[in-house]
């Protein structure tokens, strides 16, 4: 990981701004899609880097930074991990409300500096930014996972060693936009909210979002 020059890339492709249904949080946000998406694949070739999906506040992020905003007792005193973090919007809510402990994870390096960068532009210290921690013992008391089950092969990842996490303890939180592969069956409703979005990036201006907690 080379924080210098992924932060290069960061502020000549992203503005700092405020993030629409979450004003009280800022992010570093791609203001044209196209430009960053094309640089990105460039670097695919060159240092196999991930799409941008960092560059954007998604819906799931985006709601459970207004619940946890919102409901600040949600977090407060509580260690918490923000999973396949992206920007870092819900690791950035929980720090803003008294978390205990902050944790981000994401596999793609671009978007663990993006989470460092958001934290440190919102006054936030994140204690600990990680990378592949899929398998890892649990040890955080409240796991957010803003919008991971875009894909089939993600959710067969990652759902044994969420509902393992949830076993031994940890509240899981999932915040789901409508995506194909969310295992319902699964999981409990806790809040709902209707979030804005555009046309570049999703088929709807507006994503029906769910918060649910996975039970067993």
């Amino acid at each position: 990981m080379n924080p210098a020059l992924f932060q290069k890339f960061i502020s000549d492709y992203t503005i700092l701004k405020e993030v629409d249904f979450v004003p009280e949080i800022s992010l570093y946000q791609a203001s044209d899609i196209t430009p960053i998406w094309q640089a990105t694949e460039n670097w695919l070739a060159e240092q196999n880097i991930e799409p941008p999906f960092w560059a954007f506040a998604w819906p799931g992020g985006k709601a459970l930074a207004r619940y946890i905003i919102d409901h600040p007792q949600f977090v407060k005193q509580k260690k918490v991990l923000d999973f396949a973090a992206g920007c870092g919007i819900a690791a950035i809510a929980a720090g803003k409300n008294n978390a205990q402990f902050i944790e981000v994870a994401d596999i793609d390096p671009l978007a663990q500096q993006a989470c460092a960068s958001n934290a440190k532009a919102n006054h936030i210290l994140l204690d600990k930014n990680s990378k592949n921690i899929v398998g890892l013992p649990c040890q955080w008391d409240l796991i957010l996972c803003g919008d991971v089950c875009y894909e089939a092969p993600m959710t067969r990842h990652i759902w044994p060693w969420l509902k393992k996490c949830a076993a031994t303890g940890a509240q899981v939180i999932i915040a789901d936009p409508g995506r194909n592969y969310l295992p319902k069956e699964e999981l409990f409703p806790i809040h709902e909210y209707n979030i804005p979005t555009t046309m570049e990036l999703e088929d709807c201006t507006s994503r029906h979002t769910i918060l649910y907690q996975l039970t067993l």
